[in-house]
């Protein structure tokens, strides 16, 4: 297995256009995060990434949307994905639309989005799949190089045991866009073979254990069972 961190990777697209079929990749990820952007709220959305950005969260309850990146249009804030220029558990929601593929780092910016969530807060990570027909043209030389098979794809597996380790929960993961070159992605295989998805999804919630004993549960726990009265005197005639 290849380590995650890497000195250096291509360069990330700044818009899905700039990706062979990549509004068709758009398309098919908002359809399949439609779902779950209605079941959050809160007052914070961050959208990391140029592609995080173009993705349409209008079905989100959360009115306050940042786009962050380092470079490229639309951004509110400039900034490095890996050091994010804000306080600890502040935001609601964090949407990583495609942007662990083009990441040199993919463990600080997973540790990133979670020291920025509120406790139970939502994370969305999407990405290409390795087991799929996309993955395949990573095995060609030729074709390796070119967008988005340079890219870098991990598995399903790999990225929840990621999240395992920081204490998120997996709520939801699927896979879709099974043939990557037409707009509905092959509708028949999709249903039937959606482990062949070139496109993955992610949602997971931040959950906090407490480290603090609760004093009021503690006394409960030591309380002791009361002795029946007279239940082990013997009564004795003077």
């Amino acid at each position: 297995m290849k380590p995650a961190r890497i000195s250096q990777t291509a360069p990330s697209p700044h818009r899905w256009s700039e990706l062979p079929r990549g509004n068709y990749y758009r398309e098919a990820l908002e359809h399949q995060l439609k779902p779950w952007l209605a079941k959050m709220y809160g007052f914070h959305l961050l959208k990391v990434g140029n592609l995080s950005a173009e993705i349409n969260t209008d079905a989100c309850a959360i009115s306050h949307q940042v786009n962050v990146s380092l470079s490229g249009e639309p951004m509110q804030v400039k900034a490095n994905p890996l050091h994010l220029p804000f306080a600890e558990k502040s935001v609601d929601a964090c949407l990583l639309a495609h942007t662990l593929p083009w990441c040199q780092d993919p463990h600080q910016l997973l540790r990133e989005a979670d020291r920025v969530l509120i406790d139970d807060g939502w994370l969305i990570i999407t990405g290409f799949n390795p087991l799929s027909l996309m993955g395949l043209r990573k095995l060609v030389p030729f074709m390796r190089k070119r967008p988005p098979s340079n890219s870098r794809m991990f598995t399903l597996m790999r990225q929840m045991d990621w999240l395992t380790l920081l204490n998120f929960e997996v709520m939801h993961y699927s896979r879709c866009q099974v043939l990557p070159w037409t707009r509905q992605g092959g509708k028949l295989l999709s249903t039937h073979l959606p482990a062949l998805g070139c496109l993955q999804v992610i949602v997971a919630r931040k959950r906090t254990i407490p480290l603090t004993l609760n004093p009021m549960k503690q006394s409960k726990a030591k309380r002791q069972i009361r002795q029946a009265v007279g239940a082990t005197r013997q009564y004795r005639k003077p």
